[in-house]
């Protein structure tokens, strides 16, 4: 299967796609991530065929299939539809392939990996070396060995079977090979690459300062703009919801905690009954992304739903945490998951579009929040604390949102107790 990168290119489509899917085998890709890229690019060969298009990779048919078939954010699919939602991304890969004769792999877990034995024990020993002497966070730990995991999964995809081998060009194609993500999620990954690199050199299993090849992107914080519901959407959402259901009243305790009080995914998902203060009327947490305490109101509505919940839909389980999952085991939410289902499949079945293509999973709500706050003139130290910000620099960024059509804040700021 090895041809040399100059010959790609002039491959007839159908025997790209397959050196293609051979080079994800490769790289160890899961049967679902074959299965995806593979139904994509067959689709892509079907429409080139019919616009009787023959040989290669045209960047002309790429962009006219993009067009016919990529996915809206609020297009509801089926399953024989599903393949839509990754045509964007399938096709920019097999058109990297083209071009450069290579698969970038940008989104993988790490028990996936294949990590050449050598790196295993470096690996290892890095890992220790942020716990107990950079003190980093469990959440910011794992998104750091996860991306030293995927780079070194790459080089060992790349015939690199030592970390002494280690040359500044191996590590600029890795960097590029993230770039299709975009700066901002190359920018995430950067910043532990190097820290990594820096210490093999402290440790002598490099020669050579090879942070010195690494970019330094900047991605201003307000580069961005938030992405917020129409307060009609968010009625309509909460309406749909099935509250009769064990699921449907975890889900509408959820999306209160979400839309009414702002709370980030991961605070809800570790939410624990002792963070429910009966007495007082609050919710007080240690936030699981700045490690900062927070303690908001709960209101007559969120309450009676958390009750709701607690005593006529919450499975019997000895876990502490609020929300379990809603199917056996009946275990805490996975730490992985951002709640996102929770938002689309009451989204889909109250038939909720938007105007313009926008994120619209549980973190939009918190955005949503935040803009009403701001329209209703609340001030900016307040909203960051209901939010839980270390500063009022993190809020400023809802300033440019689209708010003309928010309302007042749904929330009375002089209600909010600091933790």
């Amino acid at each position: 299967m090895n041809v040399p990168t100059r010959r790609f290119a002039e491959l007839l489509l159908e025997q790209l796609i397959e050196h293609a899917l051979y080079q994800l085998l490769k790289l160890r890709y899961s049967r679902n991530a074959l299965k995806r890229y593979r139904t994509v690019w067959q689709h892509f060969a079907a429409f080139c065929r019919d616009a009787g298009q023959v040989g290669g990779y045209s960047e002309e048919m790429a962009t006219r299939f993009i067009e016919r078939y990529q996915a809206t954010r609020s297009e509801r699919l089926t399953a024989q539809t599903g393949w839509r939602r990754h045509v964007n991304f399938g096709v920019l890969v097999l058109g990297t392939f083209a071009r450069e004769g290579r698969v970038d792999r940008p989104v993988v877990y790490t028990v996936q990996l294949h990590i050449p034995q050598s790196m295993k024990k470096p690996l290892s020993d890095f890992e220790q070396f942020c716990r107990e002497r950079l003190h980093l966070r469990p959440t910011s730990l794992k998104e750091r060995m996860r991306t030293i995991a995927v780079f070194l999964n790459y080089l060992g995809a790349n015939g690199i079977t030592a970390l002494d081998q280690l040359q500044p060009d191996q590590v600029t194609s890795f960097v590029i090979s993230r770039g299709p993500r975009g700066p901002r999620s190359a920018s995430r990954g950067t910043p532990d690459l190097r820290s990594f690199l820096r210490y093999l050199l402290q440790r002598q299993i490099v020669h050579r300062d090879l942070t010195q090849v690494l970019p330094t992107i900047r991605v201003p914080m307000d580069g961005t703009i938030p992405s917020v519901w129409d307060p009609e959407l968010v009625r309509k959402l909460l309406k749909v919801i099935d509250r009769t259901s064990p699921r449907g009243k975890r889900d509408y305790a959820i999306l209160l905690l979400a839309s009414r009080l702002g709370l980030r995914s991961g605070d809800i998902r570790t939410l624990k009954l002792d963070d429910l203060q009966w007495d007082t009327a609050t919710i007080e947490i240690r936030q699981s992304k700045t490690g900062g305490p927070l303690c908001l109101p709960m209101s007559e509505e969120i309450g009676e739903a958390l009750i709701d919940y607690l005593k006529a839909g919450r499975p019997q389980a000895p876990h502490r945490e609020v929300f379990l999952r809603a199917r056996l085991p009946f275990t805490p939410i996975g730490a992985n998951s951002r709640l996102h289902h929770v938002v689309s499949e009451w989204r889909q079945r109250a038939g909720i579009e938007f105007r313009t293509p926008q994120r619209c999973g549980l973190h939009s709500l918190r955005h949503t929040l935040a803009t009403r706050l701001l329209q209703g003139e609340t001030p900016l130290h307040v909203i960051s604390d209901i939010l839980g910000h270390t500063t009022t620099a993190s809020t400023m960024i809802y300033a440019k949102a689209d708010v003309e059509s928010l309302r007042a804040a749904a929330l009375d700021p002089e209600e909010v107790c600091h933790g």
